[in-house]
């Protein structure tokens, strides 16, 4: 008896030094993340201003534009990300996940307000007709750099994403991508107008990229405001715990399935039914069964499971 206690004291004590690390280790990456997204766009900001005033080409300037609100976004991204790696405290016991959902969310109304901006821009030189020629190969060298740069970065901001499951860092990665988009259109603009001399393609394909812009920050503002609402996990998780619930044996029955998501973490309530003469012990590891198996399938997951005795009403009542 003292010998499986003590390996049970050892291996629960080995999990939640596990937690930890994974914590510690998740809240450094991401912070690095973080950090690395503003550094570059910081550098890429310098660059189009530099080269949109020596060329003078007002789609570069409006790109830098966009680039900025990139850039404020990124100082946004790291300090949510920093307030969203403290651990729980008397005013927020649940967390500070929320601080991720509200990032993304700030962000996806920068993203829209930059192709807001561009659709501005370019309608205003075409109502005009002013198409100044320009000098484009500064341009277009500093453009193709911006795309491979932050090629590069939403990349990695993507990977630690999805491997933290981090919000901001997705809405991040997000905001790059967009900044990709339009400053490829704003290359091939200038590599058209040097081979074709037609200026007028410069706005036509600003309003083009604009549109994908928009798409992006509409996307990501629904999916942060779902969170901060409370909105539910997609189908497809909840699909995912009632086939882990339905594969157990000794579960009765279940009801008040809730799932949300927190910033980067899924807080999930459960109602668990068990025959009337199983003993707490037993039902006690039924549900560390199920919350293992559930945080292997979803990841970062804070689970509460309530136990109930079976009755006539509830019995053999399976999530379907």
């Amino acid at each position: 008896m003292y010998i499986s206690r003590f390996i049970q004291n050892y291996y629960f004590t080995f999990l939640a030094k596990n937690d930890i690390m994974f914590f510690m280790i998740s809240s450094t990456e991401k912070k690095l993340a973080a950090g690395f997204s503003i550094a570059s766009n910081a550098v890429i900001i310098v660059l189009k201003f530099i080269a949109g005033n020596i060329s003078g080409s007002i789609s570069i300037i409006s790109e830098a534009i966009h680039s900025l609100s990139d850039f404020l976004a990124s100082v946004l991204t790291f300090f949510a990300v920093m307030k969203s790696s403290e651990p729980a405290d008397k005013d927020h016991p649940f967390g500070h996940g929320r601080y991720e959902d509200m990032s993304g969310f700030i962000e996806g109304g920068l993203i829209i307000f930059a192709g807001i901006f561009i659709i501005y821009e370019a309608a205003r030189k075409l109502i005009s007709g002013h198409f100044l020629e320009t000098e484009s190969y500064l341009g277009i060298a500093v453009m193709g750099f911006a795309v491979l740069a932050n090629f590069l970065v939403s990349s990695y901001l993507f990977h630690v994403a999805k491997k933290t499951n981090s919000v901001s860092l997705y809405a991040d990665g997000k905001h790059l991508q967009t900044d990709i988009w339009s400053s490829l259109g704003v290359l091939i603009g200038l590599v058209m107008i040097k081979i074709t001399g037609l200026v007028i393609l410069d706005p036509l394909i600003a309003l083009v990229v604009a549109l994908f812009v928009l798409k992006a920050g509409f996307e990501i503002s629904k999916t942060t405001l779902n969170n901060l609402l409370d909105g539910s996990l997609p189908a497809g998780e909840l699909n995912k715990i009632r086939r882990i619930i339905n594969s157990i044996n000794g579960i009765s029955g279940c009801k008040n399935l809730r799932a949300r998501n927190v910033g980067a973490e899924k807080q999930i309530e459960i109602t668990l039914f068990f025959e009337k003469n199983m003993t707490i012990e037993y039902c006690h590891n039924i549900c560390d069964e199920v919350e293992d198996k559930i945080k292997e399938q979803l990841g970062n997951c804070s689970i509460s499971i309530h136990a109930e005795p079976i009755c006539e009403k509830c019995a053999a009542k399976k999530l379907k």
